[in-house]
């Protein structure tokens, strides 16, 4: 199972974010958990400047707004 986090203040793009993967894994019959990282220091440690940030297995794979339903697809595929 992979380890997902988003990064962000809390704001309606890192919402989206979470429920935007949270779809993409459960039309795909996968179970996986999604962690929120608020604290910005927390953020700052993945050299993350633009929230939302998504981080899989300790990777950052993207920052700034939120990614496309296609980038989910394929961050979950592998």
């Amino acid at each position: 199972m992979k380890e997902i986090k988003v990064l962000g203040s809390g704001c309606a793009n890192c919402r989206n974010t979470i429920a935007l993967i949270e779809q993409v894994a459960q039309a795909r019959g996968l179970t996986l958990s999604v962690m929120k990282v608020e604290e910005l220091r927390d953020i700052a440690a993945y050299g993350v400047m633009r929230t939302p940030g998504v981080v899989i297995d300790g990777k950052v794979v993207h920052a700034g707004g939120v990614p496309s339903r296609d980038q989910i697809e394929l961050w979950l595929a592998c």
